[in-house]
């Protein structure tokens, strides 16, 4: 049984001082001396450049679907209108060809 203790013991308190040590560890230290508000004003500001820099994105990613929208809508106009021009006018007093089988 002592053994066993042992090894939780080594292992435990060695994976525990791993997560005081890494950047992890660090991170949870500083929210629970925080109690959970933010730690600083850089940490405010590097979020806000962060949302304007995502929100003009965005806007430039809405602002090219609207010029590929165009750009559809160009194409199926250039489409509808070759596929009218190879139709063959209709002829002037033509009747409908003679059923099969009359």
């Amino acid at each position: 049984m002592e053994d066993i203790l042992a090894i939780v013991l080594i292992f435990g308190g060695g994976s525990a001082f791993l997560l005081a040590i890494s950047p992890v560890g660090r991170a949870i230290a500083d929210r629970i001396r925080s109690g959970g508000r933010v730690a600083n004003q850089e940490s405010v500001e590097r979020l806000h450049q962060t949302q304007q820099a995502m929100l003009e994105d965005l806007e430039a990613v809405r602002q090219e679907l609207g010029e590929v929208q165009e750009r559809l809508d160009f194409t199926e106009r250039l489409l509808a209108q070759h596929r009218e021009a190879g139709r063959l006018p209709a002829a002037e007093g033509a009747t409908k060809p003679p059923a099969r089988g009359s």
